[in-house]
């Protein structure tokens, strides 16, 4: 690991870098897998999906001899060689992300088509990270692809949480919702990066080897709450509505024995990690919440105020740290993600406050649609932004964060960490 990846111009105290280098170090999915992989004999192969699937799959190739494997991810040009080396029949496929696209089709093709062609005495691992949702796509007869892009699309410029998305999402997919699971006779051991706040195994890439414990009408309810029941497709519409849609009278997914579900990693751990690092460096610790969600700039002002607050009642230095996944709600056309929008609503709370500091973090360095994992602000930030001609407030209105840090030369560019637990935000006093 790299602690020197967190750098910016504002965040350069080797202390606080290597905090947040435990924090990514507790869940490298490629250790977890290792530590976590049962003893399997047969006839055994590998499936990953999700943005952790290659070091993922790295790690159970050079555990186990693989007759065959397919991996689904993001960044597939960060594919290790070993993969192709150690593994027969490997077969890697980038899809897209987060809104999903034809080769998200075509992985979901080739995922079923692998799937289906095991045995009863085959086993298949199943890797699963954040991020499949939308990698890994299989939308029942007469949903189209443009459905379900205009679907997503609506759903995040709403401030939709990544649960009640994939609520929607599992009434549509024939992968999701344990439809993989269905889909194959070999038993099943499925080990699990969860990138959703407090686990829910259906929401983790959607469930695709968990029984769903929803139902179309609440996919409807979610539709009905942020009043996109005219805004979505007709087609999707119809097929919640209607009572011959394809899951009508499923009741679930009766797996048995077959399939097993193990969490190999999670937000509590990383977020754990870190406050041992922190103590180690000599703070003072404190783990807020790993159940941070809410809108962004809102989550930001009232992560700001605890941070004043704790400045006045607690010894320096000191290490506050909460973990989760907040929202955007699309108000203007700037660029950012929800780690830089939380940030950029701290710049003007904490300004002129000495020794502070504010690090909003995607832990799998991908925060939105930028190259960026999140940002840093301190108590100077607002003041050396208004040196540059610009306005944080103003900035905020346009959801407009990835420029205003850019000048601060304040993002965090860590590039894709290869793991995925939600986000991290430290509050520290120096």
């Amino acid at each position: 690991m790299d602690e020197n990846r967190f750098a910016t111009h504002s965040l350069k105290d080797p202390r606080i870098l290597r905090i947040l280098d435990a924090a990514l170090d507790a869940v490298d999915p490629y250790k977890a897998v290792q530590q976590y992989l049962p003893d399997i004999n047969g006839r055994i192969f590998g499936l990953g999906i999700g943005k952790a699937a290659i070091p993922m799959m790295d790690a159970l190739a050079e555990r186990i001899p693989l007759s065959g494997g397919l991996a689904v991810t993001k960044f597939a040009s960060s594919l290790s060689r070993k993969l192709y080396s150690v593994t027969p029949n490997m077969g890697v496929i980038e899809g897209g992300h987060p809104i999903p696209d034809a080769r998200s089709l075509i992985a979901g093709k080739r995922v079923l088509d692998f799937v289906s062609s095991l045995n009863e005495d085959d086993t298949l691992v199943c890797l699963i990270s954040g991020g499949g949702s939308a990698l890994v796509t299989a939308p029942y007869e007469g949903i189209t692809l443009d459905d379900m892009q205009t679907l997503t699309r609506e759903l995040l410029s709403c401030g939709a949480r990544i649960d009640e998305i994939n609520t929607i999402r599992r009434q549509l997919d024939r992968v999701k919702g344990g439809g993989l699971a269905r889909a194959t006779k070999a038993k099943v051991v499925s080990l699990i990066l969860s990138d959703v706040v407090g686990n829910p195994l259906e929401a983790i890439a959607s469930g695709p080897t968990t029984p769903d414990p929803t139902s179309r009408e609440d996919a409807l309810d979610i539709l009905r709450k942020y009043q996109l029941q005219d805004r979505a497709p007709i087609t999707i519409y119809q097929l919640l509505t209607t009572s011959t849609s394809p899951l009508a009278g499923d009741g679930g997914l009766s797996m048995g024995e077959r399939v097993q579900n193990i969490v190999i990693g999670d937000n509590e751990l990383a977020s754990r990690a870190a406050l041992e690092q922190a103590k180690r460096e000599g703070f003072h610790v404190s783990l807020l919440t790993n159940q941070l969600q809410g809108e962004a700039r809102e989550v930001g002002i009232a992560l700001s105020m605890k941070l004043l607050d704790e400045v006045s009642n607690r010894p320096r230095p000191f290490c506050l740290i909460a973990g989760g996944e907040t929202t955007v709600t699309l108000k203007g056309n700037g660029k950012g993600g929800r780690n830089q929008e939380l940030a950029l609503a701290a710049v003007n709370e904490l300004r002129d406050m000495q020794n502070v500091m504010l690090i909003a973090l995607a832990t799998d360095g991908d925060d939105g649609p930028t190259d960026a994992a999140g940002a840093v602000v301190t108590g100077e930030s607002a003041q050396r932004a208004e040196s540059l001609g610009l306005d944080a407030a103003g900035s905020l209105s346009r959801n407009d964060a990835y420029p205003f840090f850019e000048a601060l030369d304040d993002l965090i560019r860590t590039g894709p960490s290869g793991t995925n637990v939600n986000d991290l935000v430290f509050l520290l006093a120096l």
